[in-house]
């Protein structure tokens, strides 16, 4: 293996630091933003097992598109200062994309949710008073004449 590609598979290494960063800052992030008796917070060291064997999955996969999933021992140390790079660089820029995000992509998308679950909300409201008001004589009726006809007796 030349110079050259051991050098790109570094970068690669300490790429798969910075994307590993970002991803458990992420998922930490989300983690701390749900209620304190939310179920995700109380299974929160399950979704952060599940998130270091994804990023580690990556990582292995990146190696093996470079290297075909051979190891240096070189690769673990270009982890971790790709994880240190993430923590002193890269973890405002990400923060800021990350918040860009939510206010350009996810926000929108769930006012649209909103107002079709108030439009459908609406409807249902409209059908449900329809139906009270056509069924007023029908229950009328019952009221007044059938109600104690189905009752107990008491003696």
């Amino acid at each position: 293996m030349s110079i050259s590609a051991q050098f790109v598979s570094l970068l690669a290494m300490v790429g798969t630091g910075i994307i590993a960063g970002a991803f458990m800052d992420m998922l930490g992030t989300g983690i701390a933003n749900t209620g304190k008796t939310s179920i995700i917070r109380r299974r929160a060291i399950w979704f952060e097992t599940v998130g270091w064997l994804l990023a580690g999955s990556f990582a292995f996969a990146v190696l093996f598109v470079f290297r075909d999933g051979a190891w240096r021992m070189y690769d673990p140390l270009a982890q971790v200062s790709g994880l240190l790079l993430y923590a002193t660089v890269f973890h405002r820029p990400f923060r800021l994309l990350g918040r860009i995000s939510i206010a350009l992509l996810i926000r929108p998308v769930l006012l649209v949710f909103q107002i079709i679950l108030w439009f459908l909300r609406y409807v249902f409201r409209l059908i449900r008073a329809l139906i009270l008001l056509l069924s007023q004589p029908f229950r009328f009726i019952y009221h007044r004449f059938f109600r104690n006809h189905f009752k107990k007796k008491s003696k």
